[in-house]
């Protein structure tokens, strides 16, 4: 049975300025699945991204959520359907991790008070557990190392409880542990706890290993999408990034390496 679309996205546009980033785009996210974007530094990935959360408003064109137009949702309704990571997070330096995953039961409250305060707790917990971060639950959120803090982001994304999770560049500046602790995690997510997973990657073989769907972008556009085995071509590759690479099989996978 063919996965059902979560994501339609038509004729989007955007510009910063006079500079388009986003440029007629149209496109599919499939549900329960791991899509990563992929593509060379400005191709309008993250600002796609930011188009999904409502960061940003098109231009031109619109986005649906399962048929509706995301425009029409109030602000905490989305925040019930979609969360996010965004690359760069900052938060006070004495802050608590727990206190800061408490931060994703934020959609749920009036006036800033939890209406169902158990549940609020059940899902912090569930956050922590599910990122292996209960250890640190009391531990300044400034002290924690950059696989940790990444964790400790996604908890909170996860305590938002919805179904889609979207990660912009989730492995950017971690070591080779941490990415694969991280990418282990996304996929462990998607798994066993159901979860459509929107991603953006640099590594090409990270995305051919640990994505269902890719969609890659070029100059605000797609150039293709698809399975990674079909979309990542030797051509496509040298198309997306301007360099030539060579595509060689690894246990019956595409593997990519520098020529």
């Amino acid at each position: 049975m063919e996965p059902e679309v979560l994501f339609s996205l038509n004729d989007l546009c955007f510009s910063y300025g006079d500079k388009p980033v986003i440029d007629h785009l149209n496109g599919t996210i499939k549900k329960g699945k791991v899509t990563t974007l992929i593509g060379a530094n400005g191709c309008g990935k993250s600002t796609l991204l930011n188009l999904m959360t409502r960061n940003l408003t098109p231009q031109q064109g619109s986005i649906l959520l399962e048929g509706r137009n995301i425009a029409v949702f109030k602000p905490k309704e989305y925040a019930k359907e979609v969360a996010i990571v965004h690359q760069y997070n900052t938060a006070p330096r004495d802050l608590l991790v727990e206190k800061l995953i408490e931060y994703g039961r934020t959609p749920y409250r009036t006036f800033g008070l939890p209406t169902d305060a158990k549940k609020d707790q059940e899902k912090v917990e569930w956050a922590l557990d599910v990122t292996n971060t209960s250890l640190l639950r009391e531990t300044p959120v400034d002290n924690l190392s950059g696989g940790q803090k990444q964790r400790v982001w996604i908890a909170m994304a996860l305590a938002q409880d919805t179904g889609v999770l979207m990660l912009d560049e989730p492995t950017t500046y971690l070591d080779i542990r941490y990415q694969l602790d991280i990418l282990r995690l996304v996929r462990t997510l998607n798994y066993v706890y159901g979860l459509t997973i929107v991603m953006v990657l640099h590594d090409i073989n990270q995305a051919l290993y640990y994505s269902d769907e890719i969609l890659a972008m070029k100059d605000g556009n797609l150039l293709a999408a698809g399975a990674p085995e079909e979309v990542i071509t030797k051509d496509l590759i040298e198309e997306v990034f301007d360099v030539p690479l060579e595509l060689r099989e690894v246990d019956g996978k595409p593997f990519v390496l520098p020529i």
